[in-house]
């Protein structure tokens, strides 16, 4: 039975659809660091919120760990790098909280329009500044969005409620999903200069590390009002201060801060400014939200293998993971098969799938070779980790789909460029789900690729299985199964043949002094 730490506080019913599907939980919180690296050895999965701190260390001592679920969006607490290199698949709950931080970002929207932080702090102390708090109305003004994806729809959907006109800068916005959402979709530069209201909805990336900057700022129409519930970072807080100071920037709400908990601030005390504590996931609903998806998400990886919402390997549904485990237990052999096969520097893999597996998602297929592949450099890979050993090695990785069957209702076919030429492979499925090797550098030949088993290409003449047989003999191994190919009668031809142990190096020497024999190879599956 597999077993989930939750370090930090969640709501009650994360852990109790853990265990309803079938999974070990310890809520275990408040740890230190220290604390949580001597127990996490014991468990497959990880369930946390912002407080654990998934670092390198952390993931160095999480022998045993499979998955790192964030209940919420924000993974800035996870070392995704660390956890990719170790195999361990990180997945978050993106859409448990749109809607509240969405919300709160109009709420914010609401309060710098009207003044309502400053107007209730006066009228609460006594005062009645009915003429100091001149407001505007949001009707017919423009909205800015930096970032139109889940949150940012969600924002321009309110706010064209309220009778704004909505621009959105995104380099991910189509057009035509511009016109779905009753968007308009500009540059930055145009929106800078044309929005009165502006809101950011994106992740913290390099190139979306203050992109609100001193200039951006400056390009702003006066007066601009800004909102920010996304990351902090975003905005250059020290230009956004003096911009306030000036005018330059009519108003600014923020949720987040580039260091939090954001106990000072240049910011704080500015007058036209609003803040709140990281409050856009703050509401019963999304807690509970977020606390039931990556309960629910974390068990479907532990139990079926689906995977949703990951950020370091390709989305399987918990509905295709069994349709694609018979067609990842096939790519793997393949991979490992032409990995143990094909030693010259490897510049390049090719990845195709035909008939049936064209229909499929590919991305676990080329997950899955890949990790047979990169069995050669390292005995911690697996689907999670192989597509970034990869890429580190500087292998350039293709997939093809043909959806026409050919010889096969369906076909996986693995080809690595070497520095001796291409070497293909190709293997299918039959109709128990089993998986059969159907062709190895260009010779048809069927084989169960399973357990210990010999290689061997030999030029075809008259008497040699008699040989290779007496000889394997001789030596005490027993042959499961044999199987033979060849290109043409009397041309090359490949042996592959399953035994009951490993075969000894002696064996091996003796092998390659039998004439006519060109290559032999151990293999293990």
């Amino acid at each position: 039975m597999p077993k989930v730490l939750i370090s930090d506080k969640m709501n009650p019913k994360a852990a109790q659809i853990l265990r309803e599907r079938g999974v070990e939980v310890d809520e275990i919180t408040g740890k230190t660091r220290d604390e949580l690296i001597a127990i996490i050895d014991q468990y497959d999965g990880l369930a946390i919120r912002s407080a654990t701190k998934a670092t390198k260390e952390l993931i160095a001592a999480a022998k045993n760990l499979k998955v790192i679920g964030r209940a919420g969006i924000g993974v800035d607490n996870v070392d995704i790098p660390a956890a990719t290199a170790a195999g361990i698949v990180v997945m978050n709950t993106p859409f448990g909280n749109s809607i509240t931080t969405a919300e709160h970002a109009i709420a914010l929207m609401f309060a710098l329009a009207r003044q309502l932080p400053e107007a209730d702090a006066s009228t609460q102390a006594g005062k009645w500044e009915k003429n100091r708090f001149m407001g505007i109305e949001l009707t017919s003004k423009t909205l800015g969005l930096i970032g139109a994806g889940n949150i940012g729809s969600i924002v321009a959907d309110r706010a064209l409620g309220l009778r704004m006109k909505v621009i959105a800068f995104d380099p991910f916005l189509t057009p035509e999903r511009a016109v779905d959402l009753g968007v308009e979709k500009v540059t930055l530069d145009e929106l800078l200069a044309r929005a009165d209201f502006i809101t950011l909805h994106t992740p913290l990336t390099a190139e979306t590390k203050n992109i609100l900057s001193r200039e951006a700022i400056a390009k702003a129409k006066r007066g601009v009002r800004i909102i920010n519930c996304a990351r902090g970072g975003l905005i250059d807080e020290v230009a956004l201060k003096a911009a306030l100071d000036s005018g330059q920037v009519g108003g600014a709400a923020l949720d987040v801060f580039v260091e939090e908990p954001a106990t000072a601030s240049p910011l704080f005390g500015t007058p036209n400014f609003v803040s709140t504590p990281h409050l856009g996931a703050s509401t019963s609903e999304a807690q509970v939200n977020v606390a039931i998806q990556i309960a629910e998400q974390m068990a479907d990886f532990l139990l079926s293998g689906g995977v949703t919402n990951a950020l370091n390997m390709p989305s399987l549904s918990a509905e295709e993971a069994p349709k694609l485990k018979p067609y990842l237990a096939l790519a793997e052999r393949l991979g490992s098969l032409v990995g143990q096969l094909a030693h010259d520097n490897l510049t390049k893999i090719s990845i195709e799938v035909e008939g049936a597996a064209a229909a499929l998602n590919i991305k676990p297929i080329t997950g899955a070779v890949l990790a047979g592949l990169m069995r050669r450099y390292s005995d911690t890979v697996n689907m999670v980790n192989a597509p970034f050993l990869a890429k580190e090695r500087g292998l350039d990785i293709r997939e093809i789909r043909h959806d026409k069957e050919g010889n096969y209702q369906t076909l996986v076919r693995v080809s690595v460029q070497t520095e001796g030429g291409e070497k293909s492979v190709a293997g299918t499925l039959f109709g128990d789900g089993g998986a059969r090797l159907v062709e190895i550098f260009g010779i048809k030949v069927e084989a169960d690729l399973a357990g210990d088993m010999l290689y061997i290409v030999n030029e075809d003449a008259p008497g040699f299985i008699g040989r290779l047989g007496s000889t394997l003999g001789e030596a005490d191994i027993n042959i499961g199964t044999f199987h033979l190919g060849r290109r043409n009668a009397g041309g090359e031809a490949v042996v592959l043949l399953s035994v009951d142990a490993t075969i000894p190096e002696p064996v091996l020497w003796q092998l390659c002094k039998l004439p006519g024999v060109k290559t032999v190879k151990a293999l293990k599956f």
